[in-house]
């Protein structure tokens, strides 16, 4: 039915690579948010060049904007002929910093063995490239379309989002009626489906002590030493009984279905205040330490929270001078689209026509900014789905297959045409 479609796609994998390797060579790393404006600029103007018009919006105020640091998103919105439904392809454009270990220059966009290399290209510069070859290749196909078609390129997914589509949602820029499905090609996997992910509590807890000279500890109160002993709690309580919790949400990995807890940092005493390799004189005062807890459909956010307050309030009745400060940093609750909605079924059609069997439906165990397109947009009619192996975001030598972004814009583009013109030829 959509063989005239295919071979357009086909015929432009070369404009594939040559804009997977040109988004790459932005190095987008986040933080602080090094390049976002020439890079949303770069994708705008290629779009506009295609009839798109083309905003810029930059969320001036978020964490981390600033005239050195702009957070500019580039939304492009192209109107078919006729009324109809409008689909919007959201990808961030930010990416980790590149960290040690590559054998290539993480942003040369190095093309080889049938891959394309860089800090990005995985996660998800080689996911945004194919949702804009699927768009052209369409639009080509059936100029007469119905509907509308939104390609947006978005900052600030890798620190949560706030100024990249938390931002635009606010704004209304993913709710109806502007907008009614939503793919976002983070990579799943080609033949698979993202329905949502796990629910997050990110939370900052601190530890107070009493200052005093480091050789005389008996003087003062150690404030890490009271963190000491909330970690080990941790150890003893929190972390076995999040781990005989299981979901019903088929979440990947295997490790995943199941609540996790992660320290992601400890700070205490001074030696952070000082210049690095400076040791502290002193017996530390304050102590912080940020958890990230990873929640399932299965739990309610007030539960997750007391297991965690509950653990502070009995150290404070049970150990001398113990005192806390909890403060949250994100929450978000746990998403899953229906698999019987209207974008789920037309990608669904889309891996059954390219790979010849039914697509696998999973959650992903992280978040990405599809919590905000529900949170605040309300829109539920959302997925990811994109070329890449998750495996390989944020590792050294991260790459794209072109095989696979070739067959994920095919994907994209059957979808798309499901969406809008019922799949017709």
């Amino acid at each position: 039915m959509t063989q005239k479609l295919l071979e357009l796609i086909d015929k432009r994998v070369d404009d594939l690579v040559g804009l997977t390797v040109d988004l790459i060579r932005f190095p987008t790393a986040n933080p602080p948010g090094e390049a976002y404006r020439p890079c949303a600029e770069y994708l705008g103007e290629r779009l506009k060049r295609r009839g798109f018009e083309i905003e810029f919006i930059r969320a001036e105020g978020v964490p981390g904007d600033s005239e050195r640091y702009p957070r500019v998103n580039v939304v492009a919105r192209f109107d078919g002929r006729s009324p109809g439904p409008c689909v919007h392809f959201n990808s961030h454009i930010d990416v980790v910093e590149a960290g040690e270990g590559w054998s290539v220059d993480p942003f040369a966009g190095v093309v080889k063995d049938g891959r394309v290399y860089g800090r990005g290209a995985c996660d998800m510069k080689g996911g945004l490239a194919a949702s804009v070859i699927a768009v052209e290749a369409f639009m080509e196909a059936y100029p007469d379309f119905p509907g509308a078609i939104e390609i947006s390129g978005t900052v600030d997914e890798e620190s949560g989002g706030f100024g990249g589509v938390a931002h635009l949602a606010k704004l209304g820029y993913f709710s109806q009626p502007r907008v009614d499905h939503v793919i976002i090609p983070e990579p799943l996997n080609k033949d698979r489906i993202c329905l949502g992910h796990r629910g997050v509590w990110w939370a900052e807890i601190e530890t107070g002590g009493e200052i005093a000279h480091g050789s005389m500890p008996f003087l003062g109160d150690n404030a890490v030493r009271h963190m000491g002993a909330v970690l080990q709690a941790f150890e003893d309580e929190l972390f076995p009984a999040l781990d005989r919790k299981r979901t019903t949400m088929p979440v990947v990995p295997e490790g995943a279905r199941r609540s996790t807890m992660n320290i992601n940092s400890i700070h205490g005493g001074q030696t952070e205040d000082f210049r690095p390799g400076l040791p502290s004189p002193n017996v530390p005062d304050r102590c912080r330490l940020t958890i990230d807890r990873r929640f399932l459909l299965e739990e309610k956010i007030e539960d997750v929270k007391r297991e965690v307050t509950g653990i502070l309030d009995r150290l404070a009745r049970k150990r001398p001078k113990f005192r806390y400060e909890i403060r949250d940093l994100m929450e978000v609750q746990p998403t899953m689209t229906e698999r019987d909605a209207p974008v789920v079924k037309a990608v669904a059609r889309g891996i059954m026509e390219i790979f010849d069997r039914e697509p696998d439906y999973v959650i992903s165990p992280g978040t990405y900014d599809q919590k905000h397109i529900a949170r605040i947009g309300h829109l539920y009619d959302c997925i990811a789905y994109g070329p890449g192996i998750l495996d390989l975001a944020h590792r050294p030598d991260e790459w794209v297959g072109i095989a696979d972004m070739l067959q994920s814009a095919k994907v994209m583009a059957i979808g798309l045409n499901i969406l809008l013109r019922g799949g017709r030829e």
